[in-house]
C-alpha cells in the first residue's frame, strides 16, 4: 500500500478488492438475505444465488459485498499509511474492472491533518496581561460591600431622581403593533444602570407614583432582535413606586458587622490579598492564552475544511448544553436573535479557525521540544484528577481511574505533553508593556472591517 500522490493536505491512494473476496462476500450476503427472495418452484429462502443472479442480474449482490468490505480495507489503509484523517474519503469505483470481473480498484482521496512546523518561539513577544491592584481597586470593592449591604428606603413624597430604583409596568409598541417581550408587570428598574434601550431611563425621571404616560425610544441598529433594530417605539408606563438605596457608614463597625475583621484597614488588607492572588490566577492563564495565539498565528497552513467545520460542530454542541442549563434550546436561541444556523455557523468561523490553528501549533510545539511524557505522569495526573472529582464516590473513582490509564491514556498523555510545552513557553516569552490605542489604531480597523 502506497500513497499515489498529495496535494496540500489531500492524500490519494488505491485500494485493490481481490475478486475471489468479493465472491466470499457476494455469498455471504446471499446467505443473509435469501431468505427474502421467493420464486416460483422453490420453497422461500431456498432460491439458489444462480437462479437469484439470473433473475436480478449478476451483481445483485455486488453492492452490499463492496458495503461489506470497503470500511474494513479503509481502515487498514489509513492505518498502514499512517493517515490523520480529519474528512470523510472521497471514492471513486473503476467500472471497468466491474465489467471486466476483475480485481477492483478503488480510488480514495481525503483531507488528511496538516504537518506543521514552528521556529523562532524562543522569546516571542506577548503583551503583558499584569493586572496591578491599585488602591483605587481596592475602594471600589469597599463600595461594592456598601451597596451589597444598604437599606432600602421607599419614597412617596416626591418624583424620581437619577439614582432611584423604580417599579413600573410597562408595554412597548412600534408602528402601533405591540410586539413580543415588550411588555412587563411590577419592573425593578435602577435609574442610570443602562440596563435598559437607550433613553428609556432618563424620561421617567420627574415623574411620580400612580402616573401614568407615554415614552418614544429608538432601538439600537445593532439590536439583537433583527426585526426591531433601529426602530422607533411608544411605551406606555405605569409608575408603581420609588425607593433609594442608603449606604452603611463607612467606618469599623461596617467591617465588624460584614466580616471577622475588626477594622477597615484589616479588611482592605485582606481584600488586596485575596485579589493579588486572583490576578496572579488570572494573569498565567491569560499569559498562556496570549502565548498559544501567538504561535498559532506563526504557522502557515492550508486548513481542510472538515478539520474546521468539525470544531464549529464541536462549539455549537457546547453552546447547546450551556444553552439548556438555561433552560434554552439552541434552535430557539438561534431564532430569537435573527439567523439561521448557517448564519450562525459563519459568526463561529473566525473562531474556530484560529482554536485549529492554535491546536497544529501546539502539536508542532510539542515535537519541537522533543517533549516526553512517563506512565509515572499519566498516572500522577490521573490520580490527581479522580481524587479531586470523584473523593465521595470510591467505587467510582476506581473505574474512573482504571479507564483514564487504560482505554484514555493517550488523551491524558496529550494533555499532559501540550501543558508542558505551553509552561516551557510562557517561560521563554518576552512580556512587554501593552501598547497603547491611538486613534489611528481605531480607524484601521475600522478600515479593516
Amino acid at each position: 500500500m502506497e500513497i499515489n500522490k498529495k496535494e496540500n493536505n489531500t492524500v490519494f491512494f488505491d485500494i485493490v478488492l481481490k475478486r475471489e473476496d468479493i465472491k466470499k462476500a457476494e455469498n455471504e450476503v446471499y446467505k443473509k438475505n435469501k431468505k427474502h427472495f421467493q420464486i416460483p418452484g422453490f420453497r422461500k429462502g431456498h432460491v439458489p444465488m444462480k437462479m437469484i443472479e439470473n433473475m436480478y442480474g449478476k451483481d445483485v449482490f455486488f453492492e452490499d459485498a463492496i458495503n461489506e468490505l470497503l470500511p474494513q480495507e479503509y481502515e487498514k489503509a489509513i492505518e498502514e499509511l499512517d493517515l490523520k484523517v480529519v474528512d470523510q474519503p472521497n471514492i471513486d469505483i473503476d467500472e471497468e474492472s466491474i465489467e471486466k470481473g476483475e480485481d477492483l480498484v478503488i480510488k480514495v482521496s481525503v483531507d488528511v491533518r496538516p504537518e506543521v512546523e514552528i521556529k523562532d518561539y524562543e522569546g516571542i513577544e506577548i503583551e503583558d496581561p499584569t493586572i496591578e491592584v491599585t488602591d483605587e481597586l481596592i475602594d471600589s470593592e469597599v463600595e461594592n460591600q456598601r451597596a451589597m449591604n444598604a437599606r432600602i428606603i421607599n419614597v412617596d413624597d416626591r418624583a424620581v431622581e437619577d439614582g432611584d430604583t423604580v417599579n413600573i409596568d410597562f408595554k412597548g409598541s412600534v408602528d402601533g403593533e405591540y410586539f413580543e417581550g415588550g411588555e412587563a408587570e411590577s419592573q425593578d428598574l435602577k435609574i442610570g444602570s443602562n440596563t435598559f434601550i437607550p433613553g428609556f431611563e432618563e424620561q421617567l425621571i420627574g415623574h411620580e407614583i400612580g402616573e401614568e404616560f407615554d415614552i418614544t425610544v429608538k432601538f439600537p441598529e445593532d439590536y439583537h432582535q433583527k426585526d426591531l433594530a433601529g426602530k422607533d417605539a411608544k411605551f406606555e408606563i405605569k409608575l408603581n413606586g420609588i425607593s433609594y438605596e442608603e449606604l452603611p457608614e463607612l467606618d469599623d463597625e461596617f467591617v465588624k458587622d460584614i466580616s471577622e475583621f475588626d477594622t477597615l484597614d484589616e479588611f482592605k488588607a485582606d481584600l488586596r490579598k485575596k485579589k493579588e492572588e486572583e490576578f496572579k490566577t488570572t494573569s498565567e492563564m491569560e499569559k498562556q492564552r496570549r502565548a498559544i495565539d501567538k504561535i498559532g498565528e506563526m504557522i502557515e497552513a492550508d486548513i481542510p475544511e472538515g478539520m474546521i467545520n468539525a470544531q464549529i460542530d464541536d462549539m455549537i454542541r457546547n453552546y447547546d448544553q450551556s444553552l439548556r442549563a438555561q433552560g434554552i434550546s439552541f434552535e430557539d436561541y438561534i431564532k430569537m436573535i435573527g439567523q439561521s444556523l448557517d448564519d450562525f455557523k459563519n459568526t463561529m468561523r473566525p473562531e474556530a479557525e484560529k482554536t485549529v490553528k492554535n491546536d497544529l501549533a501546539l502539536e508542532a510545539l510539542v515535537k519541537d521540544m522533543n517533549i516526553e511524557i512517563t506512565d509515572e505522569e499519566i498516572e500522577e495526573e490521573v490520580n490527581k484528577v479522580v481524587e479531586e472529582y470523584f473523593k465521595d464516590d470510591k467505587d467510582h473513582m476506581e473505574k474512573m481511574r482504571e479507564y483514564m490509564l487504560n482505554d484514555n491514556k493517550d488523551v491524558v498523555r496529550d494533555d499532559l505533553e501540550k501543558r508542558k510545552a505551553i509552561e516551557t513557553l510562557v517561560e521563554k516569552a518576552k512580556f512587554v508593556e501593552p501598547k497603547e490605542v491611538t486613534e489611528e489604531d481605531i480607524e484601521e480597523v475600522k478600515e479593516d472591517k
